[in-house]
Protein backbone atom coordinates (compact mmCIF):
# COMPACT_ATOMS: atom_id res chain seq x y z
CA UNK A 1 0.00 0.00 0.00
CA UNK A 2 2.94 2.02 0.69
CA UNK A 3 4.10 1.97 -2.29
CA UNK A 4 0.97 2.82 -4.13
CA UNK A 5 0.94 5.82 -2.53
CA UNK A 6 4.59 7.20 -3.02
CA UNK A 7 3.77 6.14 -7.01
CA UNK A 8 0.60 8.13 -7.00
CA UNK A 9 1.93 11.04 -5.08
CA UNK A 10 5.26 11.10 -7.41
CA UNK A 11 2.89 10.78 -10.37
CA UNK A 12 0.97 13.96 -9.25
CA UNK A 13 3.93 16.09 -8.72
CA UNK A 14 5.39 14.90 -12.06
CA UNK A 15 2.23 15.90 -13.86
CA UNK A 16 1.85 19.22 -11.89
CA UNK A 17 4.59 20.62 -13.75
CA UNK A 18 5.02 19.23 -16.33
CA UNK A 19 6.58 21.58 -18.97
CA UNK A 20 9.86 21.39 -16.11
CA UNK A 21 9.36 18.54 -15.99
CA UNK A 22 10.01 17.59 -19.59
CA UNK A 23 12.95 20.13 -19.62
CA UNK A 24 14.61 18.27 -16.64
CA UNK A 25 14.23 15.14 -18.38
CA UNK A 26 15.65 16.36 -21.91
CA UNK A 27 18.62 17.82 -20.28
CA UNK A 28 19.55 14.77 -18.48
CA UNK A 29 18.79 12.38 -21.33
CA UNK A 30 21.05 14.59 -23.22
CA UNK A 31 23.98 15.07 -21.19
CA UNK A 32 23.99 11.23 -20.28
CA UNK A 33 23.99 10.59 -24.10
CA UNK A 34 27.25 13.34 -24.20
CA UNK A 35 29.00 11.89 -21.51
CA UNK A 36 28.41 8.56 -23.17
CA UNK A 37 29.71 9.88 -26.29
CA UNK A 38 33.05 11.30 -25.00
CA UNK A 39 34.09 8.63 -23.34
CA UNK A 40 33.77 6.25 -26.73
CA UNK A 41 35.45 8.85 -28.23
CA UNK A 42 38.14 8.78 -26.03
CA UNK A 43 38.41 5.12 -25.44
CA UNK A 44 38.46 4.74 -29.64
CA UNK A 45 41.39 7.87 -29.32
CA UNK A 46 43.68 5.47 -26.96
CA UNK A 47 43.48 2.24 -29.00
CA UNK A 48 44.22 4.17 -32.30
CA UNK A 49 47.05 5.22 -30.24
CA UNK A 50 48.07 1.92 -28.78
CA UNK A 51 47.98 0.38 -32.23
CA UNK A 52 49.95 3.37 -33.69
CA UNK A 53 52.84 2.99 -31.15
CA UNK A 54 52.66 0.31 -28.95
CA UNK A 55 51.32 -2.37 -31.75
CA UNK A 56 54.56 -1.55 -33.61
CA UNK A 57 57.07 -1.09 -30.14
CA UNK A 58 58.79 -3.95 -28.63
CA UNK A 59 58.28 -4.05 -25.03
CA UNK A 60 61.85 -4.48 -23.89
CA UNK A 61 64.54 -3.94 -26.90
CA UNK A 62 68.33 -5.52 -26.20
CA UNK A 63 70.92 -4.05 -28.00
CA UNK A 64 74.66 -3.24 -27.76
CA UNK A 65 75.41 0.01 -26.77
CA UNK A 66 78.26 2.04 -27.75
CA UNK A 67 79.66 3.90 -25.04
CA UNK A 68 82.95 5.02 -22.87
CA UNK A 69 84.88 2.19 -20.68
CA UNK A 70 83.45 2.09 -17.47
CA UNK A 71 87.19 1.50 -16.34
CA UNK A 72 89.30 4.62 -17.33
CA UNK A 73 93.44 4.60 -16.45
CA UNK A 74 93.43 7.02 -14.01
CA UNK A 75 91.49 4.90 -11.37
CA UNK A 76 94.22 2.19 -12.01
CA UNK A 77 96.40 4.11 -10.61
CA UNK A 78 96.91 3.46 -6.93
CA UNK A 79 97.88 7.03 -6.25
CA UNK A 80 94.09 8.04 -7.16
CA UNK A 81 92.08 5.14 -7.17
CA UNK A 82 90.00 6.25 -4.13
CA UNK A 83 89.52 9.88 -5.53
CA UNK A 84 86.84 11.65 -7.65
CA UNK A 85 87.91 12.03 -11.16
CA UNK A 86 85.80 14.22 -13.89
CA UNK A 87 87.61 12.85 -16.81
CA UNK A 88 86.42 15.50 -20.35
CA UNK A 89 86.46 13.98 -23.76
CA UNK A 90 86.37 10.35 -23.25
CA UNK A 91 85.80 8.81 -26.61
CA UNK A 92 83.82 5.53 -26.67
CA UNK A 93 84.79 2.26 -25.96
CA UNK A 94 86.18 0.24 -29.71
CA UNK A 95 84.05 -2.12 -29.44
CA UNK A 96 81.95 -4.08 -32.07
CA UNK A 97 78.15 -3.19 -32.69
CA UNK A 98 76.81 -6.61 -32.93
CA UNK A 99 75.03 -8.58 -30.32
CA UNK A 100 77.14 -11.16 -29.40
CA UNK A 101 76.07 -14.46 -29.62
CA UNK A 102 72.85 -13.56 -30.92
CA UNK A 103 71.24 -16.68 -31.61
CA UNK A 104 71.94 -18.36 -28.00
CA UNK A 105 70.35 -15.33 -26.40
CA UNK A 106 67.18 -15.61 -29.11
CA UNK A 107 66.59 -19.18 -28.05
CA UNK A 108 66.95 -18.80 -24.41
CA UNK A 109 64.49 -16.02 -24.34
CA UNK A 110 62.36 -17.90 -26.64
CA UNK A 111 62.37 -20.62 -23.48
CA UNK A 112 61.24 -18.41 -21.29
CA UNK A 113 57.41 -18.75 -20.44
CA UNK A 114 57.02 -15.02 -20.12
CA UNK A 115 57.84 -13.77 -23.45
CA UNK A 116 55.60 -13.97 -26.35
CA UNK A 117 58.06 -13.53 -28.76
CA UNK A 118 61.49 -12.35 -29.93
CA UNK A 119 63.10 -11.09 -33.11
CA UNK A 120 66.15 -10.09 -34.60
CA UNK A 121 66.53 -6.52 -36.31
CA UNK A 122 69.56 -5.04 -37.67
CA UNK A 123 69.37 -1.05 -38.41
CA UNK A 124 71.60 0.56 -41.59
CA UNK A 125 71.89 4.37 -42.30
CA UNK A 126 71.91 4.89 -45.53
CA UNK A 127 71.45 7.25 -48.58
CA UNK A 128 68.39 7.01 -50.92
CA UNK A 129 69.12 7.84 -54.21
CA UNK A 130 66.56 7.82 -57.00
CA UNK A 131 67.40 10.00 -60.13
CA UNK A 132 68.31 13.45 -58.91
CA UNK A 133 67.15 12.93 -55.49
CA UNK A 134 69.29 12.08 -52.17
CA UNK A 135 67.53 11.39 -48.99
CA UNK A 136 68.80 10.07 -45.58
CA UNK A 137 67.07 7.48 -43.69
CA UNK A 138 67.45 4.17 -41.98
CA UNK A 139 66.61 0.69 -43.52
CA UNK A 140 65.83 -1.77 -41.17
CA UNK A 141 66.19 -5.62 -41.57
CA UNK A 142 63.85 -7.51 -40.23
CA UNK A 143 62.47 -11.48 -39.92
CA UNK A 144 59.05 -10.34 -41.62
CA UNK A 145 57.14 -13.09 -40.20
CA UNK A 146 57.83 -12.54 -37.01
CA UNK A 147 57.52 -9.14 -37.65
CA UNK A 148 54.36 -9.58 -39.13
CA UNK A 149 53.36 -11.76 -35.69
CA UNK A 150 54.28 -10.19 -32.74
CA UNK A 151 53.80 -6.35 -34.56
CA UNK A 152 51.95 -6.45 -36.96
CA UNK A 153 53.63 -5.45 -39.69
CA UNK A 154 51.00 -6.75 -42.46
CA UNK A 155 48.01 -3.76 -41.20
CA UNK A 156 50.78 -1.10 -42.02
CA UNK A 157 51.78 -1.79 -45.71
CA UNK A 158 50.05 0.13 -48.47
CA UNK A 159 50.06 -1.15 -51.47
CA UNK A 160 52.01 -4.19 -51.95
CA UNK A 161 52.29 -7.78 -49.87
CA UNK A 162 55.08 -7.67 -46.71
CA UNK A 163 55.90 -11.38 -48.40
CA UNK A 164 57.80 -9.99 -51.14
CA UNK A 165 60.37 -8.83 -48.82
CA UNK A 166 60.82 -12.72 -47.85
CA UNK A 167 60.11 -14.62 -51.12
CA UNK A 168 61.67 -11.52 -53.64
CA UNK A 169 65.24 -10.72 -53.19
CA UNK A 170 66.17 -6.91 -53.33
CA UNK A 171 63.66 -6.09 -52.72
CA UNK A 172 62.29 -3.16 -50.18
CA UNK A 173 59.05 -1.43 -48.83
CA UNK A 174 59.67 2.40 -48.03
CA UNK A 175 57.89 5.04 -45.49
CA UNK A 176 55.06 6.19 -47.33
CA UNK A 177 56.40 9.97 -46.61
CA UNK A 178 59.88 8.93 -47.99
CA UNK A 179 58.06 7.76 -51.06
CA UNK A 180 56.10 10.75 -51.57
CA UNK A 181 59.75 12.63 -51.68
CA UNK A 182 60.97 10.59 -53.74
CA UNK A 183 58.16 10.47 -56.19
CA UNK A 184 58.34 6.37 -56.14
CA UNK A 185 56.35 4.38 -57.42
CA UNK A 186 55.48 0.61 -56.54
CA UNK A 187 58.14 -1.42 -58.87
CA UNK A 188 60.69 1.43 -59.36
CA UNK A 189 64.31 0.57 -59.10
CA UNK A 190 66.44 3.02 -56.56
CA UNK A 191 69.94 2.59 -55.34
CA UNK A 192 70.42 3.02 -51.58
CA UNK A 193 74.33 4.09 -50.35
CA UNK A 194 75.56 2.60 -47.06
CA UNK A 195 77.83 4.71 -44.48
CA UNK A 196 80.51 2.56 -45.77
CA UNK A 197 79.91 3.90 -49.52
CA UNK A 198 78.83 0.59 -50.92
CA UNK A 199 75.86 0.90 -53.03
CA UNK A 200 72.86 -1.65 -53.93
CA UNK A 201 69.83 -1.73 -56.05
CA UNK A 202 66.39 -2.54 -54.18
CA UNK A 203 63.14 -2.39 -56.04
CA UNK A 204 60.25 -0.85 -54.34
CA UNK A 205 57.82 -3.39 -53.53
CA UNK A 206 55.62 -1.63 -51.53
CA UNK A 207 54.90 1.22 -48.76
CA UNK A 208 54.96 1.47 -45.01
CA UNK A 209 52.01 3.82 -43.29
CA UNK A 210 52.88 4.09 -39.71
CA UNK A 211 50.35 6.93 -38.83
CA UNK A 212 53.79 8.53 -37.30
CA UNK A 213 54.56 10.86 -40.39
CA UNK A 214 58.23 11.80 -38.77
CA UNK A 215 58.98 8.03 -39.03
CA UNK A 216 57.49 7.34 -42.25
CA UNK A 217 59.44 10.62 -44.23
CA UNK A 218 62.85 8.21 -43.05
CA UNK A 219 62.44 4.51 -42.24
CA UNK A 220 61.98 1.28 -44.98
CA UNK A 221 61.95 -2.32 -44.51
CA UNK A 222 64.18 -4.71 -46.10
CA UNK A 223 64.74 -8.93 -45.34
CA UNK A 224 66.97 -9.36 -42.33
CA UNK A 225 69.39 -10.94 -44.64
CA UNK A 226 69.40 -7.89 -47.23
CA UNK A 227 70.22 -5.80 -44.13
CA UNK A 228 73.07 -8.03 -43.29
CA UNK A 229 73.92 -7.74 -46.97
CA UNK A 230 73.71 -3.96 -46.85
CA UNK A 231 76.06 -3.85 -43.74
CA UNK A 232 78.81 -6.24 -45.34
CA UNK A 233 77.87 -8.86 -42.59
CA UNK A 234 77.29 -12.42 -42.10
CA UNK A 235 73.89 -14.18 -41.35
CA UNK A 236 75.21 -14.20 -37.38
CA UNK A 237 74.96 -10.22 -37.67
CA UNK A 238 72.14 -8.78 -35.52
CA UNK A 239 72.24 -5.37 -33.78
CA UNK A 240 69.21 -5.21 -32.04
CA UNK A 241 66.60 -7.97 -30.37
CA UNK A 242 63.05 -7.50 -29.95
CA UNK A 243 61.04 -8.50 -27.13
CA UNK A 244 57.47 -9.24 -27.22
CA UNK A 245 55.97 -10.14 -23.43
CA UNK A 246 52.68 -11.68 -22.84
CA UNK A 247 52.19 -9.44 -19.72
CA UNK A 248 53.41 -5.86 -21.14
CA UNK A 249 53.40 -4.47 -17.38
CA UNK A 250 55.87 -6.85 -16.57
CA UNK A 251 58.68 -5.26 -18.87
CA UNK A 252 60.03 -3.44 -15.93
CA UNK A 253 60.83 -5.88 -13.89
CA UNK A 254 61.86 -8.31 -16.80
CA UNK A 255 64.36 -5.96 -18.19
CA UNK A 256 65.91 -5.47 -14.74
CA UNK A 257 66.56 -9.47 -14.78
CA UNK A 258 67.95 -9.67 -17.85
CA UNK A 259 70.32 -6.45 -17.30
CA UNK A 260 71.88 -8.07 -14.21
CA UNK A 261 72.51 -11.34 -16.20
CA UNK A 262 74.27 -9.23 -18.74
CA UNK A 263 76.21 -7.53 -15.66
CA UNK A 264 77.12 -10.70 -14.31
CA UNK A 265 78.04 -12.43 -17.90
CA UNK A 266 79.86 -9.08 -18.67
CA UNK A 267 82.37 -9.83 -15.60
CA UNK A 268 82.86 -13.57 -16.19
CA UNK A 269 83.62 -13.52 -19.92
CA UNK A 270 84.61 -9.56 -20.20
CA UNK A 271 81.48 -9.10 -23.06
CA UNK A 272 80.04 -6.09 -23.90
CA UNK A 273 77.46 -4.35 -22.11
CA UNK A 274 73.96 -5.22 -23.30
CA UNK A 275 71.38 -2.00 -22.87
CA UNK A 276 67.72 -2.81 -22.34
CA UNK A 277 64.83 -0.26 -23.16
CA UNK A 278 61.28 -1.35 -22.06
CA UNK A 279 57.67 0.06 -23.11
CA UNK A 280 55.15 -0.25 -20.21
CA UNK A 281 51.56 0.22 -21.05
CA UNK A 282 50.53 4.22 -20.43
CA UNK A 283 47.18 5.08 -18.70
CA UNK A 284 44.35 5.51 -19.99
Amino acid sequence: MRLKYIIEIAKSLLMARSKQTLVAAIGVTFSVAFFISLLGFMEGLNTLLDGLVLNRTPHVRLYNDIRPSDAQPVDLSETYRNHYNFISSIKPANARKEIYNAQAIISNLNADKRVLGVTPKVTAQVFYNLGNIELNGVINGVDVIEEARLFNFRDYVTGGDFMDLKNRSNTIILGIGLAEKMLAKKGDIIKVTTAGGEQFSLKVAGFFQSGVVELDKVQSFVSLANGQKLLGESGNFVSEIQIKLNDMDRAPDIARSISSFSVLMQRIFKLPMLSLKQVVAPAH
